[in-house]
Formats: structure tokens, C-alpha cells, sequence
């Protein structure tokens, strides 16, 4: 399921498919931030400061059920919930990688 898409013509479009998936400010660091491990949502928080709970709820929300990462609730007390990459969040690791290799030698050739 793609989110935040308008007709099928932009269904039809693979680079539109892909950023009605993960484009926005925050989706693609939710992703970068769980591209090695699994992680609880305060890591989360903690590793993106500047995003508020809210959205970052809102987000790995929207992640989950576009089904790039999953959710799994322990019942626990405390309560615990882990997120971690699927297996179709996985599949865009290399591409994440290449954003990271991309944006530091673009903060390099800034300098």
C-alpha cells in the first residue's frame, strides 16, 4: 500500500510510488535509524531529537502499515515495543546507504 498518493498515475510512476512511501522530513531517518538493529521507541526518539512523539508515532505509524518496518508489543510490565526493518524495509538498505555516502560528501564539499 502506497500512502499519500493521489490517482493511479502516480501509482504508475516508480520514483513517485517510492517517495509517497518514504518522502517527508522524517521517514527516511525513522528508516536510517533502524536500518541495523532493532530498536524501542525511546531509542528512536533519542537517536532524532527534533521530532516531536506525536509524530514520530504518526510516522512509524504510517512505516508499519505501508509495511517497511514491523511492531512487535511485548506484554511486559513495563510494556516494551520493538521496531525493527521488514523484509521489504530491508530491501531499501542499499539505498539508504547510498543517501548516507551521498550526504557526506556533500557535507565534505560544503565545507
Amino acid at each position: 500500500m502506497v500512502t499519500n498518493t493521489k490517482n493511479n498515475h502516480e501509482m504508475k510512476c516508480p520514483v513517485s510510488a517510492m517517495i509517497g512511501l518514504i518522502g517527508g522530513k522524517w521517514k527516511p531517518i525513522i528508516l536510517y535509524c533502524l536500518r541495523s538493529e532493532t530498536r524501542r521507541f525511546g531509542e528512536i526518539a533519542a537517536r532524532i531529537p527534533h521530532i516531536s512523539r506525536k509524530v514520530l508515532t504518526e510516522q512509524l505509524k504510517e512505516l508499519e502499515r505501508d509495511g517497511l518496518i514491523s511492531r512487535q508489543q511485548f506484554n511486559e510490565i513495563p510494556p516494551r515495543v520493538e521496531y525493527t526493518m521488514s523484509e521489504v524495509g530491508k530491501s531499501l538498505s542499499p539505498i539508504i546507504q547510498e543517501m548516507e555516502k551521498w550526504g557526506q560528501q556533500y557535507i565534505i564539499d560544503r565545507q
